[in-house]
């Protein structure tokens, strides 16, 4: 039998720890509870204590996961699925192609996300940390209490400027319902700067998750059909890679690092594509340990169907 180099097995290794966190053969084929915003249009009734109890589940196990040492970097509406069709149904998290793991003290650098959801740090090409999955965090739970996004433009560029100016408002008479308390929690999460942000542990503490101040007034009509009106546009299930943003740097004549200069390269052999199920598209996971310096630019494939979006290529999490 041939020798096994230590390239093969520190590549294998990573993905046995991979696999220690998602369970591929038990997540596979099971999440049938279709996306959220699917779940609050066919609702009914809907209320910010019902936001509330949503953004609190995914806090719980944003928060897992950065116990971990988990990143997941691409946290959206489209991502979260209900494990069952049950009304009390648990959310789960799908979608970890763009997540990394990280050792104690990394930094990253990898421009990646998705427009709209995608941290002020990103995008000024600055090392950064857990901290953009809490503001992405925010965006989602803005978005599940008016039905539109805080940061929208039909041209990336300025879409942009926007988030690097954490430039949002609580726009009447959409907001002029919502409780001072909610406002307060998202104005926690949408802190432009990371260390001062609220982390999920503080977000969880918060009167609007741990207390009693959400309101229990029925948002539903205003807010289903500002979700119906928003998000039929594809460009917000689109993720992005640093390319991508290397591009939008430029036309907006932003200062950016040699790093980000450099094209985006073919995957080499140590960035080997491993096919997490059949017949899905392979997520690149890269054996090597990285620096901040040495974060590599992601592959990010087609965004899936939603009845591809429970398989196990959709829990795998991108090693660095």
């Amino acid at each position: 039998m041939a020798q096994q180099s230590t390239g093969e097995h520190s590549w294998k290794k990573q993905i046995d720890d991979i696999s220690t966190v998602f369970d591929f053969q038990e997540v596979l084929g099971t999440v049938s509870g279709g996306e959220l915003f699917d779940r609050i249009v066919e609702k009914g009734f809907y209320t910010e204590k019902d936001a509330s109890a949503l953004i609190r589940q995914i806090l719980s196990a944003v928060r897992h996961l950065h116990s971990m040492g988990i990143v997941h970097r691409d946290l959206k509406p489209e991502n979260l699925l209900y494990y069952s069709p049950e009304e009390d149904s648990k959310i789960m998290i799908s979608d970890f192609g763009l997540s990394k793991i990280l050792a104690t003290g990394d930094v990253m650098s990898t421009a990646c996300g998705t427009p709209g959801y995608v941290a002020p740090e990103i995008l000024a090409q600055k090392p950064y940390s857990k901290a953009v999955d809490c503001w992405s965090i925010g965006v989602i739970a803005y978005i599940l209490l008016c039905g539109y996004p805080p940061f929208y433009d039909e041209n990336d560029a300025r879409l942009f400027e926007q988030i690097l100016r954490a430039e949002y408002e609580f726009d009447s008479p959409y907001w002029d319902d919502i409780s001072d308390s909610a406002k307060d929690f998202i104005s926690g999460l949408m802190e432009k700067e990371p260390r001062i942000r609220f982390t999920c542990e503080k977000a969880l503490q918060h009167p609007w998750i741990a207390g009693d101040t959400a309101l229990d007034k029925n948002i539903y009509s205003s807010v289903s059909e500002q979700i119906k009106k928003n998000f039929a546009k594809s460009k917000w299930k689109r993720a992005f890679n640093a390319t991508a943003v290397v591009r939008h740097m430029r036309r907006l004549h932003l200062e950016t690092g040699p790093e980000s200069a450099s094209p985006n390269p073919p995957p080499s052999p140590n960035h080997m594509a491993v096919p997490a199920a059949p017949g899905l598209a392979p997520n690149y996971i890269s054996p090597a340990s990285s620096s901040l310096s040495e974060d590599p630019m992601s592959t990010t494939p087609s965004p899936p169907s939603p009845s591809t979006m429970a398989a196990s290529s959709q829990v795998a999490a991108v090693l660095e």
